[in-house]
């Protein structure tokens, strides 16, 4: 049975295989990246759809369009979705990131809905009268005076939804993607060995995921600092 060294040595510096795990680790966070900016979008989008009513106080179309594509996403896996959007969806596509970053971007976005959807909720109504009767319409409402009070409700909860998708982008070896998983894969296929490859692949990721997780440590204490000024 090999050793430590010689474990560490054939996973990582025999024929520079720490290579595989660096190419890796840069397509885990392009897509991550990428997927995150259309989720935000889309799911500052959804969410505002969400929170339109009728005149009534009824949810309108674009609520229900909204409600019925968070349940639809949040209802399925992320690795069939992924699926669809690779054999189906965009199968004349050969670009394994952009198909990663739309379906993944896709899939957050339902989650980042609820997550500004209710940040939105936790600004007090009298916010919005306030700004009625300033002579300001809903949309400027919205986006002057509810949005900016919402977004330190929205900005931590946002940053944890962004660590769970740079985890889940792990399955995307399944449309071909050599990101970090795929890499540690490689690895264990060419050294007939499980434990190093996989090990240090997770160590990788722990690594990364507590930088942000220490990141947004400190930005949620400059938002709490500037409540109490």
């Amino acid at each position: 049975m090999q050793n430590l060294e010689q474990m560490i040595t054939a996973a990582f510096i025999t024929e520079d295989r720490w290579k595989l795990y660096l190419s890796g680790l840069g397509v885990t966070l392009e897509v991550a990246f990428f997927a995150g900016i259309i989720g935000l979008i889309l799911g500052t989008v959804l969410a505002l759809m969400k929170l339109s009513v009728r005149q009534n106080g009824k949810p309108g179309v674009l609520s229900m369009i909204s409600t019925i594509y968070v349940d639809i996403i949040r209802g399925t896996p992320s690795v069939l979705q992924l699926l669809i959007m690779w054999f189906i969806v965009m199968k004349s596509s050969n670009n394994g990131v952009l198909v990663a970053s739309i379906s993944f971007g896709l899939n957050s976005a339902a989650y980042v809905s609820e997550i500004v959807r209710g940040g939105i909720l936790a600004v007090d109504k009298g916010q919005t009268e306030a700004g009625r009767s300033l002579g300001l319409t809903s949309a400027m409402t919205m986006r002057y005076i509810i949005l900016p009070q919402a977004l330190k409700n929205i900005i931590p909860p946002l940053g944890n939804e962004f660590i769970t998708l740079l985890k889940e982008t792990a399955i995307v070896g399944y449309v071909s993607l050599n990101d970090l998983t795929r890499a540690a894969n490689l690895v264990q296929s060419r050294t007939y060995e499980a434990f190093m490859p996989l090990i240090g692949a997770a160590i990788i990721y722990f690594v990364v995921i507590k930088i942000l997780t220490i990141l947004l440590g400190r930005l949620e204490r400059r938002l709490r600092k500037s409540d109490n000024r």
